[in-house]
C-alpha cells in the first residue's frame, strides 16, 4: 500500500459529525496506517513540560505522523463542543486533542485528506460524469410570411398555430405580422379590423403573455394615430 492508495481509500462509514465539523475515529485511522506501514509511528511534540502549546491562556496541540519513513507534523487546538478553543483546559479535553490531531496528520500523508477538503468521498469514487450533450429542439411554428397573410380584400386575417405555452418564437412571428399589416392598412377602420378579425389570436397572447400583449396594444393605439380620419 502507498499514498495513492490511501488517497483512494472511502472513509466514510468510520467517520461522525459534530457541530458541523467531520471526525474520523483515530482508532479506525491508525489501525490502518498500521496495515500501510507497519513502522508507522506518532510523536505528541512537548513544550517543556507540556504536551501542548500555550496561546493566550488557550492550548494548540502539535502531533508529527511518520508514514513511510516521511513525517508529518499537524496542529489542532484544544477545543469544547462548539468548536471553541478552551482556557486551561483539562486532561481530557487535550487528551481528545491530540489524539484528533494525530488522525489530522495522517490525512496529510492521504488517509481521508478528502474529509478536510470539504468532499464527501475520494477521488477513486469521484469519477466524473459525462453529460450527454442534446441538440436543442426547437418548437415547430408556422412562420408568418407576406404570403401567408391575407390581404385587405381577405379580412386581414393572420394565420398562425397557436402555441400551448409562451413561445418567445411565437410571439416574435405575430408581432412581426401584425406590424406588416399596419404598414398595408390605409385607415384608421383597417388598424380595427385587423384587430378584430385576429381577436381570437391577440386574446391568447393575453393569455400566455399579458405584458407582450400589452405592448401589442400600445402598437395598435400607436398605428391609429397615424391616420386622421
Amino acid at each position: 500500500m502507498n499514498i495513492n492508495d490511501l488517497l483512494k481509500t472511502n472513509v466514510n462509514e468510520h467517520t461522525e459529525k459534530k457541530n458541523g465539523l467531520t471526525y474520523l475515529s483515530w482508532a479506525w485511522a491508525w489501525a490502518e496506517a498500521l496495515k500501510a506501514d507497519p513502522a508507522a509511528m506518532f510523536k505528541v511534540e512537548m513544550f517543556g513540560d507540556k504536551c501542548y502549546m500555550e496561546i493566550n491562556g488557550t492550548a494548540m496541540v502539535w502531533v508529527t505522523v511518520t508514514l513511510f519513513g516521511k513525517p508529518m507534523t499537524c496542529q489542532l487546538p484544544v477545543m469544547d463542543y462548539k468548536n471553541k478553543a478552551i482556557s486551561n483546559p483539562d486532561a481530557f479535553a487535550v487528551n481528545t486533542a491530540i489524539m484528533r490531531c494525530m488522525t489530522k496528520a495522517l490525512s496529510l500523508h492521504g488517509l481521508g485528506l478528502y474529509i478536510y477538503a470539504g468532499e464527501d468521498i475520494p477521488e477513486e469514487d469521484a469519477k466524473p460524469v459525462k453529460e450527454e450533450v442534446k441538440p436543442e429542439v426547437k418548437p415547430e411554428v408556422k412562420r408568418a410570411v407576406p404570403e401567408e397573410i391575407e390581404g385587405y380584400d381577405m379580412g386581414w386575417q393572420i394565420k398562425l398555430t397557436m402555441p400551448q405555452d409562451d413561445s418567445k418564437e411565437w410571439v416574435d412571428l405575430l408581432k412581426t405580422s401584425t406590424r406588416i399589416l399596419f404598414d398595408t392598412a390605409k385607415r384608421q377602420k383597417d388598424i380595427t379590423d385587423i384587430f378584430k378579425v385576429n381577436r381570437n389570436i391577440y386574446d391568447h397572447l393575453k393569455s400566455i403573455n399579458p405584458e407582450e400583449h400589452k405592448s401589442l396594444m400600445a402598437e395598435f393605439a400607436k398605428a391609429k394615430s397615424l391616420f386622421k380620419e
